[in-house]
């Protein structure tokens, strides 16, 4: 057999482990789910950084079991986290406190005023209150301000993915395409600010604490004998650099263009598009690097989005102890609801929105005759109809009509979500030989940077196979379109007011 790459998907909820041939096939998988966070306070998400190496290191070794005859075949190994988790650490690279998600709610208080020069370019600029809101979204601003004595021995703010590249090679380096955060990079250039640049204030971390910066699909370094051994690998064997979650998810698909969007179905949903320039989704909320090289991906984000659906069965359908999965039934029954679950609207914002700061969820449109089926599939068409928003902005930004969609996340492994989704755009819904997206992109990523393949192209070509197209049902879409331009998109206007007043 040829060489295997072995790849690591670092999530909200679980890391996989997974091992993929050069054409693309998923020969082996563990999914090693874990506590999410703890919460010190309401709106405090943690996590200690070891916890996901050791999390890593048991999903290795119960794949290494699963899968022994091949093991000897992994040449290369790469991987994908999510994004926006600052790790800080001290000289000996050793984490200092837990790291702080990206869904942790906490503010810093930020009284401190920037230098005059920053504060006249930004209100020139038009950028003054997202500037604020940024400065006290940094989580590296609240650790200043809250344990100084932390940040005052704080030698590297490291992101997760780059503190995992650290455990398994000794290296302290990253993919321009995994530095996705509050952190003062330059997504256009794609390199950190300088000192003297004017944007720096928001952030206030010395470039010293900065590291090197590499492209997707080239080498971190090798693994160090005691990761070897931690991970039930090969000594040796070089650490691919590839990207974000979302990003490999997009190469995954082979989405390279605008006319294509991929759209991804986890923890936090998105939509993307890649673009050979440099394009602003919303203004001044930055197109991410491209895992595909001298591109973008331009992104709106519905933060917590399948997330809500976790919530909702945790919290009213699973029994203390039960273990099935209920997704897969509610799934199976999603079209005994008619479209418009009869009435029922769900604003799908469970978390904060970027250009819609005080929006909280909201359900509206309750009669007698709704059922939690039907908020199950009111849940689900909120997201979808959030996203279709997010595509709209895109279309316009790009200048580009988008014209299919490609699917990724636990959602894509319904045909009925699937469908759903199809309806709703009104576009065809593509699907790719496997759900796990971002760690198949993680992995074209190790055979380019193996030599493998000696493009993107050839190596996309080789290992993305789109296996299943869903087509959207006109009579459907029409339904939807009409909720969409009469309902959906005048319901946060309508209800900013009363956001306004409840917020804590």
């Amino acid at each position: 057999m040829s060489g295997l790459v072995l790849s690591f998907d670092c999530g909200t909820q679980s890391v996989r482990a997974m091992l993929f041939n050069d054409k693309g096939e998923l020969l082996g998988k563990v999914k090693e789910c874990f506590t999410p966070y703890f919460s010190e306070k309401e709106g405090y998400a943690e996590q200690h950084a070891d916890y996901y190496w050791q999390m890593m290191c048991v999903a290795s070794n119960k794949l290494k079991s699963e899968m022994n005859e091949l093991w000897d075949s992994v040449q290369g190994v790469s991987v994908t986290t999510m994004r926006d988790v600052g790790v800080c650490v001290d000289k000996d690279i050793k984490p200092l406190r837990p790291a702080i998600l990206w869904l942790d709610r906490r503010k810093a208080s930020c009284k401190e005023k920037m230098p005059l020069a920053s504060r006249i370019l930004f209100s020139v600029s038009g950028m003054k209150d997202v500037v604020a809101k940024n400065r006290k979204d940094c989580k590296s601003n609240w650790i200043r301000e809250n344990q100084p004595e932390i940040w005052e021995k704080t030698h590297k703010f490291l992101q997760l993915s780059t503190y995992l590249n650290y455990c398994m090679t000794g290296e302290i380096k990253d993919s321009v395409a995994s530095t996705i955060g509050h952190i003062p990079f330059d997504y256009k250039k794609k390199q950190w600010l300088a000192d003297n640049h004017y944007q720096m204030p928001v952030f206030k971390i010395a470039s010293d604490m900065f590291y090197p910066l590499i492209e997707p699909g080239e080498i971190i370094g090798k693994v160090t004998p005691k990761a070897a051994e931690e991970l039930g690998i090969k000594e040796g064997l070089p650490l691919i650099a590839a990207g974000s979650d979302k990003g490999c998810e997009t190469l995954g698909t082979g989405v390279i263009g605008a006319e294509t969007a991929s759209i991804s179905f986890g923890t936090t949903a998105t939509i993307q598009v890649t673009t050979q320039k440099y394009i602003e989704p919303l203004t001044f909320l930055p197109a991410y690097p491209a895992v595909y090289p001298n591109r973008y991906n331009p992104e709106i984000m519905i933060n917590r989005g399948y997330w809500m659906l976790t919530w909702f069965i945790d919290q009213f359908v699973k029994r203390k102890g039960e273990e099935k999965c209920f997704e897969r039934e509610l799934d199976k029954r999603l079209f005994e609801i008619p479209p418009g679950a009869e009435g029922l609207i769900v604003e799908p914002y469970w978390g904060p929105v970027l250009k819609k700061p005080e929006a909280r969820g909201a359900i509206i449109g309750f009669t007698e005759r709704h059922t939690l089926l039907h908020i199950y599939r009111a849940m689900l068409e909120g997201i979808n109809f959030g996203l279709i928003e997010g595509a709209r902005c895109l279309e316009k930004q790009t200048k580009t009509k988008i014209k299919m969609l490609t699917v990724s996340g636990g959602g894509a492994a319904s045909d009925e979500v699937c469908q759903l989704t199809a309806d709703m755009f009104g576009l065809p819904v593509e699907r790719v030989q496997t759900y796990e997206t971002s760690g198949l992109g993680a992995a074209i990523c190790a055979f380019v940077g193996l030599e493998r393949f000696k493009t993107y192209d050839e190596a996309i070509q080789n290992m993305v196979h789109r296996t299943s197209r869903f087509e959207s049902n006109p009579a459907n879409h029409e339904i939807y379109r009409n909720i969409y331009e009469n309902v959906f998109r005048h319901t946060y206007k309508k209800l900013k007011p009363i956001y306004q007043r409840i917020k804590n």
